[in-house]
Formats: C-alpha cells, structure tokens, sequence
C-alpha cells in the first residue's frame, strides 16, 4: 500500500509540473540574414551592431508578450494613429490569454514571431510568406515604393490572396482584422528600423577610442550622458522617418478614374460570356486593343507573361527580399555554396518568381476590374513588374484583355465548370482612393 501511494505521488508531483510548467517566453529573433549580408558586403564584423541594436528594438518597441510603440511617437495624435495600442495588446502576446494572441493563433505559423516570413511552415509554402521587415508590401492601393493603407492590410487579412497559402479566416471579426493589421504594422515599423540600425551599425569602427578614451557606439545606454542623447536622437530620428513613410501613404493612392467608354465587366465570369457570344461588341474590340497594348514594347507586358500571357517570358529574376541578401552583396542566387552563411542564419533557399499565367484566372492582389488596374498603374512592390507608363484608357484595355484569357476549370465534384476567381475581393481601398482625391480636391 505504501509502495502504491509512493507511486501515486510521484505521478501526481509529475503531472502537477507537467500542468504548471510554464510556457517558454517568446522572443524577437535578431535579423541574422541581414546582418551576416552586410558583414560578407563589406568585411566588417556586424555582432556588436546587432547586440546594441537589440538594446533600442527592446526599448521603443518591446517583446512579443509585451510589445509597445515608442512613447515619443504616441504623443503625437498624428503617429499614434498609426497602431492602436489596445489592437497591439490583442493582436499580442499568446492564444491562451484571454483576449489576446491573434497573431500567434493566425499568423505566426508562417509569418513567423518577428514577422521574417519564416515561421514553422514557411519553407513548404509558395510563394514565400511576406517577411514585413522590409517595409515592402505587394499588394496595395498606393504607388510603388509606398507603404500601404491600413485598408490594404486589412483587405489582404479579411480576403486572403487567391493562389497563395494566405486564406480566408472566417471567424475572424472585424476588430480582429483591425487588431491584426496594426500588429503588421508594428511589426513593420519595428523590423525595418532594426535593418536601419544595423546598416548606420556597418559603418562604425568600434575599437576606435576619442580622445578621452570612449569608444564608438550605436546604441549603447552605457555610454556617457552627451554621447549617449546623441544616438537616442539619431535612433528617434530613424523611427519618425519610418512612421512619417506610413503617414504619407494616404497621400500616395493611385487614382482609378472612370473607363468612361470602355466596357469593364464587374466579373471575370461576364467577359468570358460577352467574349464568346457571335458577332462585333465594344468589349471584344476593347479585349483586341488590350492584346495589341499587351504585345507592344510600350506596356512590356508580354516581356515576363509572355505574348499569349502564358507566364513563360522571362522566368529567371528573384523578388527583391530574395536580391536583398544575394544579388544585393555580390551573391547568384543560383550559387548554393555562397549562400550557405545566410541560409545557415535562416535565408530561406532562393525561388525564382513566376509571372502570372493569365489562363488560370488566379490575381493574388484581387480579381475585380480595380484591382486589376492597380497592380498595372502603381506595379507591384517587391517584384520585378514595374508601375506601367500608360494612359489610363489603356490600362482598361489590357484589364479587359488579361481577364478574357482566364480559362474556366471543371469543378472535379460535379464535372462542371468551375466558377472564375469566385471570391471577388474588392479593390484594395479603391473607395479610399476616390475619397482621398475627393478629399484633395476639395482642398
């Protein structure tokens, strides 16, 4: 009996610790990739860098469990409407709190903690998931080189991108969305004022000593008190920057006027039919303009999707988070071996992007007519498809063009064919874009 008891307790005090043991604290993983990239650059040793960074990341913006914008910032109404700081703590921290760990729940698997685009499945996902650190966002109603709206965000959130692992998150409501969205744009801000620091970081000799015998550093709160207000201001001076870039995003939107007289379906559904009925029409003599703007050396369309928009034209360029840590410091991409310290250092192995096969009816940035002339008129960030330098009737043209050469499947249910890009999301914050001209020209 006493011998059955001794047992008993054991395997109670093994499961009382078992229950009890706390989960282990999440932490922001340095930017390795970047850091190794610009030491293999320039021959400089970048750890001291990357350390004394971490020291501001932690400062200005805290940890996952507890992340923070930096209060200078939110003293501001202007900045503080950037990230909601109640959305921070929801988005935050871990699913098993109550209110709070939507990121971790929906997004982390693939995007990862620190928002690299390096979570636990990225590896057996095409494309890529986002890394956000950059600042670069494919998909958006802004001009290329611009961030995005809020609304682009939350529209990529709510509607996912077709063609990609980024689904549709039904019980998502529209406060977790707009949680969700600020905490990309935390981690937005946070990881490109992290790659900053570590590029001003390159360039500092940290041995060398002043007259009165202080070393250089970047930030370091040890440093004495003048030196030290002086890289406060300096990294202060890098966060506005990055936050005066999401501010002026609203002033960036492409506008999509009016196709006047130029049938633009709402469906990719209605341009197949009206295509294929007998006989002349305004969008069949539209879709043939588009062909021709298509071919030309004016809109250079067919140069990476081919003539026929088959996506077999130039398939051998890299998006630029790929070009950022090869091509960028002297690296082919083709070249394994070169690669090895980065990808040692969490450099997912290099993928080529390919142009979109028009026949598939598959717009990972939203199939509507909108959406369609958004990514033509501002291109798409990131990738080699530059903003077109086109009068707007003729982007409508190749919007109708593009769209006709979608090829319907048969559903393998039913034998029938299946619906054209069935989820039509909407333009991203194309009403925005009319009511921020509306909004410019009333001033």
């Amino acid at each position: 009996m006493k011998k059955f008891v001794g047992i008993c307790s054991i395997a109670l005090c093994i499961a009382s610790y078992a229950g009890c043991k706390k989960p282990a604290v999440l932490e922001f993983e340095p930017n390795m990739v970047y850091a190794k990239a610009l030491e293999i650059d320039s021959g400089y040793p970048m750890q001291q860098a990357l350390d004394e960074t971490q020291i501001a990341l932690t400062k200005y913006f805290g940890t996952p469990d507890e992340p923070k914008m930096p209060e200078f910032l939110m003293e501001d109404d202007d900045y503080a409407s950037l990230v909601s700081l109640e959305d921070l703590a929801k988005a935050a921290g871990s699913p098993t709190q109550v209110g709070r760990g939507l990121y971790q729940q929906h997004c982390a698997t693939c995007h990862g903690v620190v928002g690299n685009g390096r979570g636990e499945t990225a590896a057996l996902i095409t494309p890529y998931p986002r890394d956000y650190r950059m600042g670069k966002f494919k998909f958006k109603s802004t001009r290329r080189g611009a961030k995005p709206l809020r609304s682009d965000l939350e529209d990529s959130i709510k509607y996912g991108i077709a063609g990609t692992s980024m689904k549709v998150i039904p019980e998502l409501t529209e406060d977790d969305i707009s949680a969700l969205a600020s905490y990309v744009i935390y981690l937005s801000m946070r990881g490109e004022f992290e790659r900053m620091m570590l590029y001003e970081g390159n360039d500092i000799d940290f041995e060398e000593a002043d007259d009165d015998g202080n070393t250089e550093h970047l930030y370091d709160p040890s440093s004495p008190a003048e030196k030290f207000a002086e890289q406060e201001e300096f990294a202060q001076d890098l966060i506005t920057d990055i936050a005066d870039s999401w501010l002026e995003a609203e002033d960036l939107v492409v506008d999509i006027p009016e196709p006047d007289d130029i049938p633009v379906p709402e469906t990719v559904a209605e341009v197949l039919a009206t295509a294929q009925e007998p006989g002349d029409s305004p969008l069949k003599e539209s879709i043939a303009k588009g062909k021709e703007l298509f071919a030309s050396e004016l809109s250079a369309c067919a140069k990476c999707h081919g003539k026929e928009g088959y996506g077999d034209g130039v398939t051998q360029d890299y998006d630029d988070w790929t070009k950022d840590w090869t091509v960028g410091i002297g690296i082919d991409p083709n070249d394994y071996d070169a690669q090895v310290p980065l990808i040692a250092r969490g450099a997912l192995p290099p993928r080529k992007i390919i142009p979109r096969d028009f026949r598939e009816g598959l717009y990972r940035g939203g199939s509507s007519p909108e959406a369609l002339y958004l990514r033509i008129a501002a291109g798409i960030d990131g990738t080699p498809m530059p903003a077109a330098a086109l009068q707007p009737e003729q982007i409508w043209h190749i919007v109708n063009y593009i769209r006709s050469l979608a090829v319907p499947q048969e559903d393998p249910e039913t034998g029938a064919e299946a619906d054209i890009a069935p989820t039509e999301q909407p333009a991203q914050a194309a009403a925005a874009s009319l009511k921020a001209q509306d909004s410019r020209d009333a001033t």
